[in-house]
């Protein structure tokens, strides 16, 4: 999500930023704008919508200089607004900033700004780094940037430009993607390499807390320490759509190996685990309505019904709140009892689901309190639910839902684990150990990720198979059923999830030498219940493969093959546990020959019933 591309050289920016935006539209945004120098003063052309719209308003009004930088926004803080789209400006339109991530403590810092005489023009994070940097600013760029960064907590991707230094763009990183371009007499910035194919092959991929000052002639790489360091450029030999996989053979496996970021990029700015505090943008409830709350309906299809599902257990546990979880094409057909002290959520990927959309203006009808989960900016579940908590996931080109769902399990926590503080339901204490343990999950998935030439031997060697069993209990029961979908969306193999102590009532007539069961066997208080279930599957002859606990090596006996994932608190290990099973399915199809990101006979959003 969010694109940065910037040019300093000899041609006119303008066009160069322009062309590398556009190759960055995968990543999604409602908004762009580009910034350039000339005759010591910085224009800015912004506008909201797609690219053509900023295309046609450089017809107009066109921008000179030969240096330059351009974004397009994905609403974070701030509606999608010409007033909030990047560039943004400090007060005297010296000093200009594009970003991308988010300003965890901007708040404080505009007050702090304010109260010192800044003047505001928009209701971003991001605003604030420019006035910061005007702050500082005594004649070296490079020097205000580093003095304002000290003062800054949260993620971000930067370049900065200043009409007193008109041939020099500042960039720095810091949990969110830069790269640099190097050229002959030019060079670049981009989020992603695709922007600046037509222009070089040769990118230096800029590491956390670095910072860059480029001219047209020199690329000069600072650490986060101030020390010059050395960071050798690479030759990209991808061709335009390898380049847009990020190197990855599908979008499905880089849409994987993006969740620890994902992750990150949707409890950003709203999960505060040294204060105890989350912060939830889009969502006023006011106190009355949290204290009278009698049941939640959670509404989805799908893979965010599956999400929903963890859900129910959260709300249930965490909050105390009676939680019913429905598929949205059956919701409004069973004429569900709503009023005003029932909180409909709807989930969606896209916003756009029909039955979705059925089922939120059934609950508003009702006069039910909607809350929509979504990843899309202005979509229609944004526009019509009273609530939206987006997933800033950006944009999921692989039709089989990856980095979605695990957006909207964070969603969901983060709401689940609000409500329960709010309502007074959980210790102070322990709601902040719970809220450093969620801030950690990010690195557990690294660490799966890192197995994944594991898993794909694995998959290797069961792709034959005609039929999968997955079994989880719990609060992994779900994503048992997760498991399940996705090996039957992209493989076509046969897959049932089912709650593993529901064996007995049917399915474990399936099981013989020639059924895989996948058990979902993580630590937690229904392990033994589990390991007893894996005993009854293996005595009928079943295969097990095991999701375990590092350290767990009592599971080798009772199971052939062990895919381990890291110790976390139960509460959090739906996240951490559909990581293999995606990397299975995937692996699998793969093996079969299938068509990864377009499966046949699925859509990516179902926009009719």
């Amino acid at each position: 999500m969010c694109g940065i591309v910037g040019y300093v050289g000899k041609k006119q920016s303008a066009e160069i930023i322009r062309d590398g935006l556009c190759r960055l539209e995968y990543r999604g945004y409602d908004s762009a704008g580009i910034a350039a120098v000339s005759g010591g003063v910085i224009d800015v052309r912004r506008s909201v919508g797609k690219l053509h719209l900023l295309t046609e308003l450089l017809k107009t009004k066109p921008l000179a200089g030969t240096t330059g930088i351009g974004h397009t926004r994905w609403a974070t803080h701030g509606k999608p607004s010409e007033e909030n789209a990047h560039p943004h400006t400090d007060c005297s339109g010296k000093i200009v900033v594009v970003h991308n991530g988010i300003i965890e403590n901007y708040q404080e810092l505009k007050k702090s700004l304010s109260d010192a005489g800044h003047r505001f023009k928009s209701e971003t994070d991001t605003e604030v780094i420019a006035h910061l940097v005007e702050k500082e600013y005594h004649g070296d760029l490079l020097a205000a940037v580093k003095s304002a960064l000290k003062q800054v907590r949260g993620a971000y991707a930067l370049g900065i430009i200043c009409a007193d230094e008109p041939f020099r763009i500042i960039a720095a990183r810091q949990d969110a993607p830069l790269i640099v371009g190097v050229g002959d007499g030019e060079n670049f910035i981009a989020s992603d390499v695709p922007a600046l194919l037509p222009y070089t092959r040769s990118m230096i991929f800029l590491m956390e807390g670095d910072f860059v000052d480029l001219t047209p002639t020199a690329v000069t790489v600072y650490d986060r320490s101030g020390a010059v360091v050395k960071r050798v450029p690479e030759t990209i030999t991808w061709n335009a759509v390898q380049a847009e996989k990020g190197g990855y053979k599908h979008f499905m496996l880089k849409e994987i190996f993006e969740q620890p970021q994902t992750i990150q990029d949707t409890f950003r700015g709203r999960l505060y685990p040294d204060d105890g505090e989350i912060c939830l943008d889009g969502v006023q409830f006011n106190a009355q309505l949290i204290s009278s709350l009698s049941k939640i309906y959670i509404v989805a299809c799908g893979t965010s019904y599956h999400a929903g599902l963890v859900g129910k257990f959260l709300f249930e546990n965490l909050a105390g709140i009676p939680t019913e979880v429905d598929i949205a094409s059956e919701f409004r057909y069973r004429d569900p009892v709503l009023d005003e002290t029932c909180l409909t959520i709807v989930i969606s990927q896209s916003g756009e689901t029909a039955d979705t959309l059925a089922a939120l203006r059934l609950a508003k009808q009702r006069k039910s309190p909607v809350l929509g989960i979504c990843n899309a900016v202005g979509s229609t579940v944004s526009r019509e639910a009273d609530h939206v908590l987006y997933t800033h996931c950006g944009p999921e080109i692989g039709v089989a839902s990856t980095k979605a769902f695990t957006g909207q399990l964070t969603a969901i926590y983060l709401l689940a684990l609000d409500l329960a503080n709010r309502r007074k339901r959980i210790d102070k204490s322990v709601f902040k150990q719970l809220l450093t343990e969620f801030w950690k999950v990010p690195l557990g998935i690294q660490e799966i990720l890192k197995k994944s030439d594991d898993i794909e031997a694995l998959a290797k060697e069961y792709f034959h198979n005609k039929d999968f069993l997955f079994l989880g209990r719990n609060l992994n029961y779900p994503i048992a059923l997760e498991g399940a979908l996705k090996l039957k969306e992209i493989s076509y193999i046969h897959a049932e999830g089912y709650a593993a102590g529901e064996m007995k009532h049917g399915p474990i007539a399936l099981i013989d030498e020639n059924m895989p069961i996948m058990v979902i066997a993580t630590q937690g208080k229904v392990y033994d219940k589990i390991v007893s279930n894996i005993e009854e599957a293996k005595a009928r002859g079943g295969t097990i493969i095991a999701i375990a606990t590092e350290g767990d090596t009592a599971i080798k006996t009772k199971s052939r093959h062990q895919i381990y994932v890291p110790p976390v608190n139960e509460l959090f290990s739906p996240i951490l546990n559909v990581i293999p099973l995606q990397l299975f399915a995937y692996y699998v199809a793969v093996s079969l020959g299938c068509d990864v990101d377009q499966p046949r006979n699925l859509a990516k959003s179902v926009t009719v019933e």
